[in-house]
């Protein structure tokens, strides 16, 4: 039997945000096509108090739509999906908060900030920073890391994908970052960073392009079928570890 996965979709909605509009789509194609049934919960960011807001949750999508209203529950909702294994995708500002909370809370930088949310920010500090041009309405060339889950997932070497974005990865801070376990498994055209995974977690995905806006929304993006499958496989998981229990 496969159980219903319980799903947080962390992010303040908005109509006006094309990708929170295409989510409901996209959960009827996953649920139609693919046989994977989500129960999805909106969370606001400021709705994210601490550890214990969304551990109970299959699966966490952190959406676009920074500067969210809450950088800590953006944060808090990461940070919980890392220490305790619950498969995460983080998209557009999702992929820049996975930057900032794995430079505090991982590697050590505390005084890690986003030039967005915090535009005083030093460049020592800044691991999040502006883009030397805007992706915004963008689309471009992925190349993805051989052996990754991005490229297993894909199934190809590249990919081309759509943005709506001002900000991304500082270059000063990626050695620090992979020199605590965070892979860059994705790059554009220049080499600059546009995928993150750790390779040692269940699932834990950030792109800082935006799969929801692949296609017309009516076949779920790789990376998003991914994530589904993942809370899928946890909630069975979980399930048959309560029926041995019982």
């Amino acid at each position: 039997m496969i159980h219903t996965a319980r799903v947080a979709l962390v992010g303040d909605r908005s109509p006006h945000v094309r990708s929170h509009t295409r989510i409901p789509g996209l959960l009827d194609a996953l649920r139609e096509r693919d046989g994977l049934d989500l129960d999805a919960y909106w969370v606001p960011t400021q709705d994210v108090t601490d550890h214990r807001t969304l551990s109970g949750f299959d699966a966490i999508w952190v959406l676009p739509g920074s500067p969210y209203r809450s950088e800590a529950g953006a944060l808090a909702a990461i940070r919980t999906a890392r220490e305790d294994r619950i498969p995460l995708l983080g998209t557009c500002g999702g992929f820049q908060h996975v930057l900032l909370e794995y430079a505090r809370n991982v590697a050590g930088l505390a005084t890690a900030g986003h030039a967005e949310n915090a535009p005083g920010t030093s460049a020592a500090d800044a691991v999040v920073v502006p883009l030397a041009c805007s992706l915004v309405g963008h689309e471009g060339t992925i190349e993805l890391t051989t052996g990754s889950r991005a490229e297993a997932l894909i199934g190809a070497e590249r990919s081309i994908e759509r943005y709506h974005c001002n900000f991304g990865a500082s270059p000063h801070h990626l050695e620090l970052l992979r020199t605590h376990g965070l892979q860059f498994t994705g790059t554009d055209t220049d080499g600059e960073v546009r995928i993150a995974e750790l390779p040692t977690h269940p699932f834990f995905l950030a792109t800082l392009f935006q799969p929801e806006l692949a296609g017309d929304g009516a076949r779920p993006h790789p990376l998003i079928r991914g994530l589904a499958t993942a809370a899928v496989a946890r909630a069975n998981a979980a399930a048959r570890q309560g029926s041995i229990g019982g």
